[in-house]
């Protein structure tokens, strides 16, 4: 059983989560779809959807669907590692931010790698150059498959990536 407790002395095994992945609040994560193999995400219930930093985002429409074309740096602090994405554009939804400022963002979905799970979750695009997390993973995406562990960090480990399909 894990024992990746954040404080050395809490350390004690991880309880029995009824079958669930067991998370802590924060986790290493893997866009397949988008070639991100490895972006830390901040575990975060508070936030019903999740989001991924984006620097750049240009929406076009293609074939009479809406799409965006976006540039994502993947690793905190690092200016010089860019990745090109696009995706078809779900929705735009008004989120607040945790100031309780209201954002109209664009809403996509991707496939989500966790430890060796893999499913598809939404997401919304925004920059997050301020924040310490390029990606928050909201309750929504973690709804009925994962129990969080406050307490704990990256207890599902580096994500087993799987090809694009």
């Amino acid at each position: 059983m894990p024992t990746r407790m954040d404080d050395a002395s809490k350390a004690g095994p991880v309880p029995d989560t009824d079958g669930k992945l067991a998370l802590g609040w924060r986790e290493w994560v893997a866009l397949p779809e988008f070639d991100i193999s490895r972006i830390k995400a901040k575990v975060d219930t508070g936030a019903r959807t999740s989001c991924l930093h984006t620097f750049r985002t240009e929406p076009y429409t293609e074939s009479g669907q809406r799409r965006v074309r976006f540039w994502v740096h993947p690793v905190q602090n690092d200016l010089h590692h860019v990745v090109e994405c696009d995706a078809a554009v779900l929705d735009e939804r008004n989120v607040s931010d945790s100031g309780g400022h209201k954002e109209l963002r664009l809403v996509i979905e991707t496939r989500l790698v966790l430890g060796n799970i893999e499913w598809p979750i939404e997401m919304t695009l925004t920059n997050r150059d301020s924040m310490r997390f390029r990606m928050l993973l909201g309750r929504t995406a973690m709804a009925r498959r994962a129990i969080v562990l406050p307490e704990c960090s990256y207890l599902a480990g580096e994500p087993a990536l799987r090809t694009k399909t």
